[in-house]
């Protein structure tokens, strides 16, 4: 296995290693194999051979034991990231370093946004909507186990010149340190601009205005694993009819849209219009919560430059905004000088 692999260096140094796969320690998770959970983890060993004699515990990751006899269930995308995070909870570590490849969390991402700036800190809560949102530097379920069990979770390079200036610092290396929100002593009102180009929105005109219609919508295309977003329901004109609009993943209408169709008769609406080539772009921050004004910033900037806002949805620590796909660039780069973060 990759654990044992990766054990024999560590021996051929003198340093005292065993290599374990996921079920031995053991992680458990439920029974989705291939996009498996991770219920529990007993790090109890693990602790025990180290204090004993100072044993290094080499885990393969990506894989926990499913039911009595512990067979082997993969956790799925994102799985690796998330088995260091569960390890680290169950033997109470002070820190888990994530390594990969890129050297931290930016205000949004470099490729698009040269000006973007590297976070020494960003909190749970931000790092999450980030990830949710199109981030790449960490798949969701590792950042949610992270801050259910207050896993500090320091992100870094793999790739970087390890003579580079502070790579030789264990306390303080280059990177960004996820944690909770009362470690970050300069809060920022906003953190970071995430963005997905990838939206399509879909119309329902004239649906019932009666109670059950949103369950009865939204219900069969949960059931079919297709994420909706924002949701905006008109005001009803007679009392008796209303529009309903949603965003979802572009690769997901087709599904979608048939989903739909077999559910018009139950809905009862008069017809679907649907619509891609869309982006969202959200403004993340801990600060907004005690900052006015965050929002109207956002739209002031963009009609400046002329980007027509298709809806908008607003959470504690979040604003997203939908629009026309082609202005998606300029949307960020917008965004990102208005609120300071190239600076």
């Amino acid at each position: 296995s990759w654990s044992a692999i990766a054990r024999r260096p560590l021996q051929s140094i003198g340093v005292d290693a065993r290599s374990w796969q996921g079920w031995q320690i053991p992680i458990k998770t439920d029974n989705a194999h291939g996009a498996a959970r991770i219920q529990e983890i007993d790090g109890s060993e693990i602790i025990r051979r180290m204090e004993m004699g100072g044993q290094v515990a080499v885990v393969a990751g990506f894989q926990g034991g499913l039911g009595p006899d512990n067979r082997v269930a993969t956790l799925g995308r994102g799985g690796s990231d998330t088995s260091a995070v569960a390890i680290a909870a169950g033997v109470k570590a002070d820190r888990c370093d994530i390594y990969t490849d890129v050297d931290g969390v930016y205000t949004t991402d470099p490729r698009l946004e040269p000006k973007a700036k590297r976070l020494s800190k960003i909190s749970f809560e931000e790092m999450l909507e980030m990830a949710s949102l199109g981030a790449k530097v960490l798949q969701v379920r590792s950042v949610e186990l992270a801050m259910v069990h207050k896993v500090r979770t320091f992100v870094r390079s793999s790739f970087t010149d390890p003579d580079a200036p502070g790579m030789g610092d264990p306390i303080n290396p280059p990177g960004t340190l996820i944690c909770d929100e009362d470690e970050i002593v300069e809060q920022q009102v906003v953190t970071g601009i995430a963005f997905a180009k990838d939206e399509a929105q879909i119309s329902l005109r004239r649906v019932a205005d009666r109670p059950g219609v949103s369950a009865a919508i939204f219900g069969p295309l949960a059931e079919e694993h297709i994420n909706v977003d924002m949701i905006v329901q008109n005001v009803s004109e007679d009392g008796s009819k209303t529009d309903m609009t949603f965003t979802i993943p572009t690769g997901d209408i087709d599904k979608a849209l048939k989903v739909l169709d077999k559910v018009k008769g139950e809905i009862g609406f008069d017809n679907i219009q649907s619509e891609t080539g869309l982006a969202k772009i959200s403004v993340i921050g801990i600060g907004m919560r005690s900052h006015a004004g965050v929002a109207a910033t956002a739209f002031k900037a963009l009609a400046e430059k002329g980007i027509n806002i298709r809806a908008i949805t607003t959470s504690e620590i979040k604003i997203s905004i939908l629009i026309d796909g082609p202005y998606a660039e300029l949307a960020v780069r917008t965004l990102h000088a208005v609120y300071g973060l190239d600076k």
